[in-house]
């Protein structure tokens, strides 16, 4: 065994977070090492140790057997090691070419293009990137951009690249070049580090899987030795049922509309949809679509472009927030920090969000705070949600935990439609199991549940109907078991399957 890489020891603290706990982690030469945990497990701050961008308070790092201090990227590219960052370093008015040799330009007092160009195409004809040198970043796919990226830490020199949830923006076949680009790298001698919270690409890329747990190394496994069932046992600290039993359920009345809604200011045409009682309807497609803008409008958080919705028959365009919460939407935001807690407030307060005019928590404008205290106790137990009690502060919970004070308050008032948008960013699998059993339960008892999730695996498993959408528009409507993953991604990547219209 040829060790490239060893952490020995390491430990970094922020203030109230001990993210790396003792930590040794090993890398062996020319291998893919998948870095597998939950968010906020350490993962990206091991890594970022490594790559210069954090000082570790304890622990020692050798490079090839080398003891190595690291201090800056500038000293990690020295040794060999390049990142790619989970949110792109590009500068998007740039052409490719000029975002690859930014900082490292051929040339003694004049920048030798020619140079720098021929290394490139070398590199990129070597790993079968395919990419125009000349376009400018800002145009380029979400994919494209990520083997960019790729290409800037190979002309740096790197052998050793590490790569942060590179999966999380990409469409199913985005991600399946991705895959090749990473194993022809590896024929080509070079060590790949992956860092992941997917269990299913964890056991088709890696040839070794170390998993973190709250700070800590829990072990390190040989792909060919493990399953995606013990991972997630690793990951969580018990055993966790991935499957979903979804029950026939009969629709009833149409309870939202949305009719020709403009999104973006780009989109060429509107989006018009339904969401019946006892459904989910799924939204589908790479983040910056028009997920955001849709979840904001429907809830009333910011004006459409143009159209109008509907809840059952009456028009709520032009109505507030709370008159909408007052016709029973429920609303679990994509953003929980920004629009669903105050994390400086406890849990009783967090419960009494957007719901301090109801006369069940109010008399006269003062709140009843027994009342409030015995809601909050009956959601905690009912939900689960590991806490001392009501009155600790909710900024102090994981996100699973927050997740499930949010999820709890909105469905406890009986909504006739739950907007979920991304419900399971950054928890973990246990939690995740929890969330999705709920939206179920809620479906069984005849709610409209608008789910928008990045996660394709998560549409698959629990809508109904799937809308994909592409640039603010629905680039397909489909029953759910209608289309293979890699027909979505497809329809992600703003392909036409003509059949499956809007």
């Amino acid at each position: 065994m040829s060790l490239v890489i060893e952490m020995k020891n390491i430990t970094k603290t922020f203030p109230g977070v001990k993210a790396n706990d003792d930590i040794t982690f090993e890398v062996e030469k020319n291998e893919i090492h998948c870095l597998l945990g939950e968010n906020g497990t350490g993962k990206s701050t091991l890594m970022n140790i490594l790559f210069g961008l954090y000082k570790p308070d304890r622990g020692e790092i050798f490079i090839n057997g080398e003891r190595s201090s690291i201090s800056n990227p500038r000293e990690a590219f020295h040794k060999g090691i390049g990142m790619v960052h989970q949110h792109f370093m590009l500068v998007s008015q740039m052409t490719v070419l000029e975002n690859i040799i930014l900082g490292k330009e051929h040339g003694n007092f004049f920048m030798d293009l020619k140079e720098s160009r021929k290394i490139i195409n070398e590199l990129a004809q070597k790993y079968n990137f395919k990419i125009e040198l000349d376009e400018k970043v800002d145009s380029l796919s979400v994919g494209v951009k990520q083997r960019v990226e790729i290409l800037k830490t190979l002309y740096r020199g790197a052998d050793i690249i590490i790569l942060d949830e590179p999966t999380a923006v990409l469409t199913p076949q985005e991600v399946e070049e991705l895959f090749k680009i990473l194993r022809s790298l590896k024929e080509d001698g070079k060590t790949i580090i992956f860092i992941t919270h997917k269990l299913n690409e964890t056991m088709e890329l890696s040839d070794r899987i170390t998993v973190l747990r709250k700070g800590k190394k829990v072990v390190t496994l040989n792909k060919e030795e493990t399953s995606p069932a013990e991972l997630a046992y690793y990951m969580v600290g018990r055993d966790v049922n991935f499957e979903i039993e979804k029950e026939a359920v009969k629709t009833g009345d149409v309870i939202l509309s949305v009719k020709g809604l403009k999104l973006l200011e780009k989109s060429q045409s509107k989006v018009d949809f339904t969401v019946k009682a006892g459904e989910i309807l799924g939204i589908a497609g790479v983040e910056g679509n028009g997920q955001l803008e849709l979840e904001e409008i429907i809830m009333g958080l910011r004006k459409p472009l143009d159209g109008e919705i509907f809840i059952k028959d009456e028009n709520i365009t032009h109505k507030s927030v709370h008159e909408r919460r007052e016709m029973g939407i429920g609303y679990i935001p994509s953003d929980r920090h920004k629009r669903a807690m105050v994390k400086e407030f406890s849990i009783k307060e967090n419960f009494l969000l957007g719901y301090q005019d109801s006369s069940q928590f109010t008399r006269n404008k003062f709140v009843k705070y027994g009342e409030l205290t015995e809601y909050s106790k009956e959601m905690i137990e009912k939900f689960d949600i590991k806490v001392p009690g009501p009155e600790h502060t909710i900024g102090n919970l994981s996100g699973g935990n927050q997740q499930k004070v949010i999820l709890s308050r909105e469905v406890s008032h009986s909504p006739e439609l739950i907007i979920a948008a991304q419900p399971i960013r950054g928890l973990d699998i246990g939690a995740i199991e929890f969330i999705h059993n709920i939206l179920l339960e809620l479906r069984s008892q005849g709610k409209a549940i608008l789910l928008i999730s990045a996660e394709l695996s998560e549409i698959m498993k629990l809508s109904d109907r799937i809308a994909v959408f592409y640039e603010g528009e629905i680039n397909g409507l489909v029953n759910a078991g209608e289309l293979e993953r890699e027909e979505i991604g497809l329809l992600m990547a703003g392909e036409r399957l003509e059949k499956y219209g809007k």
